[in-house]
């Protein structure tokens, strides 16, 4: 059978079955995201029945599904309110690395990996997956609730690291000299700093360029750009997630808003192929002896991942609902922590990626399924008894002093 022929039989088939998957998990009220993973591991790598003219396909769509949901999720914001967000997460930003990177590092270290592996699991414990927490926000309509600017900071913040601490794991990986390491360091750091000045600085000047009132146009120039910046970016060793997500940013007006409405459905197609190529790439049978220590990494760093959203949703003057919402919805790892695992290699630790993968598959599983959980009626009567006994007990401390 001619190789294209092929290749639109398995992926009709999947989308398809994709499609049902959705409309199950819509029938009981849950994210559909584990399911689409689950669908990705049955017809990937080491499965009974692999896609073997689709892949490259799936891998291509992947890596446009999470740029169209960063570019999305900057659609949202404005330059104004991303700067706004930024120093007001500052500290957020610092207790995320420390709760959530160290944990990783001491994971790694307790096994006799070495210092490199230690550094390299740090990168995957201490980042969200963007990805996965955008479509998240979407399916539970929280993309206007009063912690998703917190959420959205921290996020940015991880990201916006990552143009530092990707050069700097490259070099340690494959033994760069101090003077090239640092070289390639800097120019990352520069190529966001431009981008961000042009979001910032010629956000409005940017919007006219495109037909607010035709769709197809508009829909061809803001993919165009975003693409185009978000492989510049990549090619300059700087997340190509943080260039999509700064494209968004720039965007303003009425631009943005009909930008979203022309783009979402290529963003749900997209992302959810990213979730299934995710499950592709991954071998059942190289999980199974990661799990156990996967699982314990990944309740450790979920728990100090909540923490962080939790203190970060308080800092900002979130009620308790909403501290909860912002800690849940931090807790998934995705994307760059695969990219970090697949950057160390075999060469830095043979177990580093199989556990990377688990870690991941775990907290992307788990994660949706925790952001679910304020909504809960048995957890708001938790939350609500609880107020209620913090105030009696306030009320009685103050008693006597009237």
């Amino acid at each position: 059978m001619h190789e294209t022929t092929l290749l639109l039989i398995e992926v009709g088939a999947l989308l398809l079955v994709l499609s049902l998957l959705g409309r199950l998990a819509i029938r009981f009220g849950v994210s559909p995201i584990p399911l689409y993973l689950i669908a990705g591991l049955a017809v990937g790598h080491g499965s009974f029945f692999p896609l073997d003219a689709s892949q490259d396909f799936f891998e291509v769509g992947s890596e446009i599904g999470v740029i169209l949901l960063l570019a999305m999720l900057g659609l949202e914001y404005s330059p104004t309110e991303l700067v706004r967000n930024l120093r007001q997460a500052r500290v957020a930003g610092l207790l995320d690395a420390l709760l959530n990177a160290l944990p990783g590092a001491l994971f790694a270290l307790v096994l006799g990996w070495g210092p490199v592996a230690a550094v390299t699991l740090a990168g995957v414990t201490w980042v969200s997956s963007s990805g996965v927490i955008a479509k998240v926000l979407r399916d539970l309509k929280r993309l206007g609730n009063r912690e998703t600017p917190v959420i959205l900071s921290v996020l940015v913040i991880e990201d916006l690291a990552m143009a530092f601490y990707l050069p700097v794991l490259s070099a340690l990986v494959i033994g760069e000299g101090v003077l090239q390491g640092a070289t390639t360091v800097v120019i990352a750091v520069s190529v966001v700093v431009v981008i961000l000045f042009i979001a910032l600085r010629f956000g409005k000047v940017l919007s006219r360029l495109f037909p607010a009132n035709l769709p197809e146009p508009l829909l061809l120039g803001v993919l165009g750009l975003t693409m185009l910046v978000a492989g510049l970016a990549d090619e300059a060793k700087v997340s190509a997630a943080v260039g999509a997500f700064l494209v968004g940013i720039a965007i303003s007006g009425q631009v943005a808003h009909n930008a979203t409405i022309v783009l979402a459905p290529l963003r749900d197609l997209f992302a959810t192929v990213f979730f299934v190529f995710f499950g592709i790439a991954t071998d059942p049978a190289d999980i199974v002896p990661a799990l156990l220590p996967a699982l314990i990494l990944a309740v450790l760093t979920m728990g100090t991942k909540t923490l962080t959203g939790y203190l970060a949703a308080k800092r900002a003057g979130i009620g308790i609902p909403g501290r909860w919402r912002t800690g849940f919805a931090l807790t998934p790892r995705g994307e760059f922590s695969i990219v970090i695992a697949g950057l160390a290699g075999a060469a830095v630790e043979p177990r580093l990626a199989p556990l990377a993968t688990a870690y991941v598959l775990i907290t992307v599983i788990a994660g949706p399924l925790l952001s679910r959980i304020p909504d809960a009626a048995w957890f708001k009567t938790i939350v609500r008894n609880r107020r209620l006994a913090a105030e009696s007990a306030e009320s009685s401390a103050e008693a006597p002093a009237a």
